[in-house]
């Protein structure tokens, strides 16, 4: 785009701000990096630090790009979407702080959780027939019984 610069009165073509696009690139790929990739590995997970320094860079790059289309505007652009992508950042980090920080630390703790060669606690259910039968009914003689706990709640 062409653009009359006013202090030299020469007309200039200004510069894609790609700094600003870069910025809110590393924002999206910081949150669902942390969804995709990095949720697998307790060293990240319980403690997202490279997420965070994802968010760090993505903040640098967004604040380079938007110094340079205000301090600079006859020669980069990005004055009405550097700010835009700016906010938008910020929401996608703080969404990950919410994620991470608040809601993930509310989950029910796991102590009362069965461990591995733990006998399982009696319980009663209703058969195929309607009639109530326990565990141990169930494990008495040569049957076997096969439990499947699905992690997590609802």
């Amino acid at each position: 785009m062409l653009g009359y610069n006013q202090f030299r009165g020469v007309i200039v073509k200004r510069r894609w701000n790609w700094l600003v696009w870069l910025g809110f690139a590393m924002a999206i790929l910081a949150a669902y990096s942390y969804l995709f990739l990095f949720i697998r590995f307790p060293i990240t997970r319980d403690f997202p630090w490279v997420n965070l320094t994802l968010f760090l860079v993505a903040g640098c790059l967004l604040g380079v790009g938007l110094y340079r289309a205000f301090a600079q505007p006859g020669q980069y652009r990005g004055r009405v979407s550097g700010p835009i992508l700016a906010v938008l950042s910020l929401g996608i980090l703080g969404l990950f702080y919410y994620g991470t920080f608040y809601l993930a630390r509310h989950l029910p703790p796991g102590e009362n959780a069965l461990r591995v060669g733990q006998p399982a606690p009696d319980f009663a259910l209703a058969d195929i027939d309607g009639r109530m039968v326990t565990l141990s009914q169930l494990r008495q003689g040569k049957r076997a019984v096969l439990l499947i706990f699905y992690r997590g709640y609802w």
